[in-house]
């Protein structure tokens, strides 16, 4: 039996944790959410890695599990696979999705946008700032699944995300020697 959960259902627990996180727990400490956020996402990719490789033999090598990661564990948790893989052969890896689900729904409030932006104060931030803060928050997540489940796979990895041509995001793999 296939266990699916509602992608607003997903949507809503995302936007809800990274706010608890964000606005209240650690309201003045952006770097210690941006953590909390990435350990909650390594959590859910180890146990999601366990549940998907359960019935398969372990990886040869690095490459391998990388296409595990961009085929069946991405088509599970997005319903599409990775657009594109690409590698230098020395343990660095991009993955680019060319519509992250996560991101292509997202908005920033106007208002709080124009608050920020007052004509005197140049120091504030811009609404593109806001915008870039915010969505780099949402990206924490799905970096500690992707580290989380390769973790799982016996790699040891540092994950980051790329939003610089949006919808479009890629993470970069750097595994760890």
């Amino acid at each position: 039996m296939v266990r699916e959960v509602s992608e607003s259902c997903v949507d809503s627990l995302m936007r809800e944790m990274i706010d608890s996180y964000s606005n209240r727990f650690y309201a003045d400490k952006p770097d210690l959410a941006a953590r909390r956020i990435e350990a909650i996402g390594y959590q859910v990719g180890h146990q999601l890695s366990e549940r998907y490789t359960m019935d398969r033999l372990r990886f040869n090598d690095h490459l391998d599990a990388i296409k595990f990661i961009c085929k069946d564990f991405w088509s599970e948790l997005f319903k599409k696979q990775i657009d594109n893989l690409k590698t230098n052969h020395r343990g660095t890896f991009v993955l680019q999705d060319n519509k992250f689900l996560w991101l292509a729904r997202m908005s920033i409030d106007p208002s709080s946008a124009d608050n920020v932006n007052s004509a005197e104060d140049n120091s504030s931030p811009s609404a593109e700032n806001i915008a870039a803060e915010a969505m780099s928050m949402h990206l924490y997540f799905p970096c500690g699944i992707i580290r989380g489940a390769l973790s799982n796979l016996g790699i040891p990895c540092a994950v980051s995300a790329d939003i610089s041509n949006l919808p479009a995001c890629s993470f970069v793999i750097r595994i760890k020697a």
